[in-house]
C-alpha cells in the first residue's frame, strides 16, 4: 500500500501524522511512504529524517492524488477536500458533527473515513475508552489551564488573577464542565497551581473516582442546570471539558449565563472541535485565540494541541502508529469487519454515512456499517 503524510494546513498546525520511526515500520512491512516536503518540521522532525528512513519526499499534490491510506492529523480543509478521491482512506481527527460542510464534502469524495476520535479499546470495569482521543485531551487539558492563567491577566482583558494567590489573598476559582480526560487534566493542572478547582459531571461513578483521587482543594459536584448557574457566579475561569462520542457537545453554558459571571472571567471552551458546550463558542484560531461577549474572555482555538506540536505529535504518534500499520496490512473496510474496536472507526465509506450522531447533528441519512454485527475483538 501507499502511505501518503501531507503536512498539516490548518492554521498555527506545527504536529505530523507519521515520526520517522512510522516510515521505517511501514517500510519493514513492505508500503511505499510519501512525506510532503517540510512535513515534520513544526515538531522537530526533518525531511532529512524521514529520507534516511526510506520515505519519498514529494509535493502535497503528489500525496493526495498517489497514496492509497493519508495519515494525518487534523480535518481535511478546504483546500484539501477537493484533492481527496473514490474509496482513498483517511486517518486523522475529523470530528464531523461540528461541521456539516466537512461531513458533506467527504462524503461526496466517496473517502473512507478513518476517525481517530472514534477508535475504541476496553477500559476498566466493562466501559470503553477512545485511545487515540486520549493523550490530545490529556494535553488539551493541560494547556487548557496554562492558556486560561494566561488569559486572566489583565493585559490581556482578563480580571487580573493570580490562580494560586498569594498568602493573604484569595485563590482563583476554577470550574470544569466536565470529569473525563480533559476535566481530571485540567483539575490536576489548576490544583497544582494552588486554585479552588470545581469539576461538574452527571457520572456518580466518575465523581466517586474524581474524589478518592483529587487533592483536598477539588471539589467534585453533580451537573444540573442550577449547579452550573451557581458555580458560574463564582468562577474566574471555566473550562469546558465535555464530550459526547461523535456528536455535537451539549450547550452547558447559555448566552444570558455569561450576565452571571465576573466581569474579566475567561471561558477555555475544549469541546470546541465538537462544537463547543458554550452557547456562545465559535472557533478561534493561535494567531487570533480570544473574543469577548458580555466582558467574558472566550478562548476556543480548535487545535489547542498544535501549539506544543513536539509533545503532541509524540504523544499523538504513539497511539495511532499501531493502526496505521494495521490499516496499511489489511486495509480498513476489511479491519473494520473483523475487530470490533476499530468498527466505529469508519465514519463514512463511498458516500455512505455510518454514524448516527453526526446524522443527527446535521439532518443527514445514514445507515449501519454492513459490519456492524460481524466485527469480533
Amino acid at each position: 500500500m501507499i502511505v501518503g503524510v501531507p503536512k498539516e494546513v490548518k492554521s498555527d498546525e506545527y504536529r505530523v501524522g507519521l515520526l520517522p520511526v512510522g516510515v521505517e515500520m511501514l517500510k519493514r512491512d513492505g508500503h511505499e511512504v510519501l512525506i510532503e516536503r517540510g512535513a515534520g518540521e513544526g515538531s522537530g522532525y526533518t525531511d532529512e529524517q524521514y529520507a534516511e528512513q526510506g520515505a519519498e519526499l514529494v509535493s502535497a499534490g503528489d500525496v493526495w492524488s498517489r497514496a492509497d491510506l493519508v495519515v494525518k492529523v487534523k480535518e481535511p480543509q478546504a483546500s484539501e477536500i477537493p484533492q481527496m478521491r473514490e474509496g482513498q482512506q483517511v486517518f486523522t481527527f475529523f470530528h464531523f458533527a461540528a461541521s456539516r460542510e466537512l461531513t458533506e464534502g467527504c462524503l461526496e469524495r466517496g473517502i473512507i473515513a478513518c476517525v481517530y476520535e472514534s477508535v475504541e479499546a476496553p477500559g476498566f470495569n466493562g466501559g470503553v475508552t477512545l485511545p487515540l482521543l486520549t493523550p490530545m485531551s490529556e494535553v488539551a487539558g493541560k494547556m487548557s489551564i496554562q492558556q486560561g492563567a494566561k488569559y486572566l491577566e489583565r493585559p490581556q482583558e482578563g480580571r487580573g488573577i493570580l490562580l494560586g494567590g498569594v498568602p493573604g489573598v484569595d485563590r482563583g476559582n476554577v470550574l470544569i464542565l466536565g470529569g473525563g480526560v480533559v476535566g481530571a487534566n485540567a483539575a490536576k493542572m489548576a490544583a497544582g497551581l494552588g486554585a479552588d478547582v470545581t469539576i461538574l459531571d452527571v457520572s456518580l461513578d466518575r465523581l466517586r473516582h474524581l474524589a478518592d483521587i483529587m487533592p483536598a482543594n477539588v471539589t467534585v459536584l453533580y451537573s444540573d442546570a442550577h449547579a452550573i448557574r451557581r458555580e458560574l457566579e463564582q468562577a474566574d475561569l471555566v473550562v469546558g471539558a465535555v464530550l459526547v462520542p461523535n456528536a455535537k457537545a451539549p450547550s452547558l453554558v447559555k448566552r444570558e449565563d455569561l450576565k452571571r459571571m465576573k466581569p474579566g472571567a475567561v471561558i477555555v471552551d475544549v469541546a470546541v472541535d465538537q462544537g463547543g458546550c458554550c452557547e456562545t463558542t465559535r472557533p478561534t484560531t493561535h494567531g487570533n485565540p480570544t473574543y469577548i461577549i458580555d466582558d467574558v474572555v472566550h478562548y476556543c482555538v480548535t487545535n489547542m494541541p498544535g501549539a506544543v506540536g513536539r509533545t503532541s505529535t509524540q504523544a499523538l504518534t504513539n497511539a495511532t502508529l499501531p493502526w496505521a500499520l494495521r490499516i496499511a496490512n489489511h486495509g480498513a473496510l476489511e479491519l473494520a469487519s473483523k475487530d470490533r474496536w476499530f468498527a466505529p472507526a469508519i465514519n463514512m465509506a463511498h458516500g455512505k454515512l455510518y454514524t448516527e450522531e453526526v446524522a443527527h447533528a446535521h439532518g443527514l441519512e445514514w445507515e449501519p456499517a454492513p459490519w456492524e454485527d460481524h466485527a469480533v475483538a
